[in-house]
């Protein structure tokens, strides 16, 4: 019996990756009776005659795990949104960042195609990374035509596990390509037509990088939903609300229409962004009507 990590699924195999090599490994029948679907990103036992013939037989305690993308035992998460082709999306890098920080996983901004922001003006994009950087957030501004932010952007996946995650056609596949030309990855142009990209990757892979470490290429989506979340935990996940809770005049205080409540005080004062004021109330009314339908 071995130990490994599965760093790629693809039609119903996991391959399972030790110090020996890569093996190539079905789940046992039992993960259907248990519930539980192996991950790429999770460390396991498996059982292998050779390398195309193995079985994985148990996963092991994972730190955390994401839905959308399939993936486990993530360090940190580098979040590409685009400035434009397809449009930079306030309101899903929220979305992202509220189920990164639901995780316990370190987010890292990414701004791709930097080379595009005269379409659209530099100041507003300014003016978005001043709003994330004061609540502590990393942002990187990057292009797969400036060598320069993509060397700035190297130090932040040395020895981690890191899963690029965003919504299609964001260039994040470009990026690792830039990172690690060998790859190859597919890309697509974005459609003129739908203002997005089509997926171009189709399963999650790690994929290791010289300076060590891991980086995951995941399929873009374009939307996640709260399934598993609670509306009374929600504001925890919004580092400006979080260091407020205690200041609100009511425990379990939602931030709606309660009375002397210190972060809708906030938000009147300017001190938390209008903007992400209203992504929560937008999250709250979604995580609720989730809880009505089921």
């Amino acid at each position: 019996m071995g130990q490994g990590r599965i760093v790629k699924a693809l039609s119903g195999f996991y391959y399972v990756e030790n110090d020996e090599g890569i093996f190539q490994c079905r789940g046992r029948g039992n993960f259907r009776q248990r519930k539980i679907t192996p991950l790429v990103g999770d460390w396991v036992e498996f059982e292998a005659e050779n390398k195309t013939d193995g079985y994985v037989l148990d996963i092991k305690k994972r730190l955390n795990q994401l839905v959308r993308p399939p993936i486990s035992n993530v360090e940190q998460a580098i979040l590409v949104f685009s400035t434009d082709e397809p449009s930079f999306s306030p309101l899903l890098l929220d979305k992202f960042l509220v189920h990164v920080e639901a995780n316990n996983i370190k987010p890292i901004i990414c701004l791709s195609k930097i080379d595009l922001l005269g379409h659209i003006g530099e100041t507003e994009i300014q003016k978005h990374e001043e709003i994330y950087r004061r609540l502590n957030y990393e942002v990187i501004s990057t292009s797969i035509f400036v060598e320069e932010t993509i060397e700035a952007l190297r130090p932040y996946l040395i020895n981690k596990v890191s899963v690029f995650a965003g919504q299609s056609g964001v260039g994040k596949s470009s990026l690792l390509n830039a990172l690690k030309p060998e790859l190859n990855l597919e890309t697509n142009a974005i459609s003129k037509a739908l203002g997005r990209g089509k997926h171009t990757t189709r399963h999650v892979e790690l994929i290791p990088i010289e300076e060590g470490g891991y980086v995951a290429d995941t399929p873009g989506f374009s939307s996640l939903d709260f399934m598993g979340m609670e509306a009374e935990e929600l504001s925890l996940y919004f580092p400006e609300m979080r260091i407020r809770i205690n200041d609100c005049k009511f425990r379990g205080c939602m931030h709606e229409n309660e009375p002397k409540c210190a972060v809708r005080d906030a938000v009147s004062s300017g001190e938390v962004a209008e903007h992400r004021y209203e992504h929560y109330l937008q999250f709250l009314g979604e995580i609720k009507s989730q809880k009505r339908r089921y």
